[in-house]
């Protein structure tokens, strides 16, 4: 027991602070996803949390971290509209038939890590890799760009004037400390740094810019509170468990199931190159299944390995089991 605490905790401070700043920075992207697959920021919130969590602890991956992703969403989005065309638009079918295709989603991952089937991804090629790397961080980029919105009357615009010179200076004065710190502090946590830096800055000087609650509330949202994720029994009330539903979902999972694992194995691949060891794919495919089976049942989006957050952990000091756990509890206490 000794042996394994001393293993799992020899990293703490970094892990610790790194943690930190993952959890501030999953904030914005989980509510964003969220919007994107046409569901509440709390669903957002949860998978984020719990996925999050589960593959901290059990995953083959120490250091990388989970949550709702924008590969998922875009996929989502199609359900949920499809769903909610199958009942009346206040029965919300829609977000319970995500919740069932999570859980069967799950379901399939388990299946490919118990079949060993996350062996293959070191198949895939280097250019595949550095493509991926790519386009995930042009997805990334463009998933901030609402950030750079506002409702004028009941319509969206972009900013214009103070705001958008504000919040553009923003924006570079906190890429500005995360790319000047570590040539002044060797191994400063620079991402939290800035995060405290700017915000600092922002509220004392009583600047007026949008916020992640006020964000949220403009997407129709009621803030950054909520409360412990609940067991959906009403999945099986409101949606018939027959060959229809069945039919309906298992595209969907599939498709869900591999893109998850996908992102996941191609992110612990990365991880593996810029640590120098090595992870377990299939063990991570196990817990990759198990989280979103979960989720599924507790309300949540369901998700997969997020390679920004899991590059900013690493890059942070985050190494270890702890890092992840910090991170989905620190989310957790956000939104209670």
């Amino acid at each position: 027991m000794n042996a394994f605490i001393k293993k799992h905790t020899a990293n703490a401070k970094n892990d610790i602070l790194s943690g930190i700043t993952v959890a501030l920075a999953l904030v914005p992207e989980a509510v964003a996803f969220a919007f994107v697959a046409g569901v509440d920021p709390l669903v957002g919130l949860y998978a984020a949390f719990m996925v999050g969590l589960i593959t901290a602890i059990f995953g083959g991956r120490p250091g990388m971290i989970s949550g709702a992703t924008g590969a998922l969403a875009v996929v989502m989005v199609a359900l949920v509209k499809e769903g909610n065309a199958m009942g009346n638009p206040s029965e919300n079918l829609g977000l319970y038939y995500l919740f069932l295709t999570v859980i069967l989603m799950g379901i399939i991952q388990m299946l490919a890590g118990i079949f060993k089937l996350g062996k293959f991804v070191r198949l895939i090629p280097h250019p595949v890799m550095m493509g991926f790397v790519n386009g995930l961080a042009i997805v990334i980029f463009l998933s901030q760009l609402d950030m750079f919105k506002e409702k004028v009357n009941g319509k969206e615009d972009w900013l214009h004037g103070e705001k958008l010179y504000l919040m553009i200076g923003l924006v570079l004065l906190t890429m500005g400390i995360m790319y000047l710190l570590p040539k002044i502090i060797k191994k400063a946590p620079e991402a939290l740094i800035a995060i405290i830096i700017v915000t600092l800055i922002a509220v004392f000087s009583g600047l007026d810019i949008p916020t992640v609650g006020s964000f949220i509330r403009e997407g129709g949202g009621s803030g950054l509170k909520g409360s412990l994720p609940k067991l959906q029994w009403e999945i099986f009330e409101k949606i018939p468990l027959n060959w229809q539903t069945f039919k309906f979902i298992l595209p969907y999972a599939f498709i869900l199931a591999a893109i998850g694992l996908i992102e996941s194995l191609m992110t612990l691949n990365l991880i593996d190159e810029l640590t120098e060891t090595r992870g377990n794919s299939n063990k991570e495919c196990m817990a990759q299944g198990g989280a979103n089976i979960i989720t599924g049942l507790f309300g949540g989006m369901g998700g997969c390995a997020m390679i920004g957050q899991s590059l900013i952990n690493i890059k942070g000091g985050g190494r270890g089991r702890l890092s992840g756990i910090v991170a989905a509890v620190l989310l957790l206490v956000f939104i209670l």
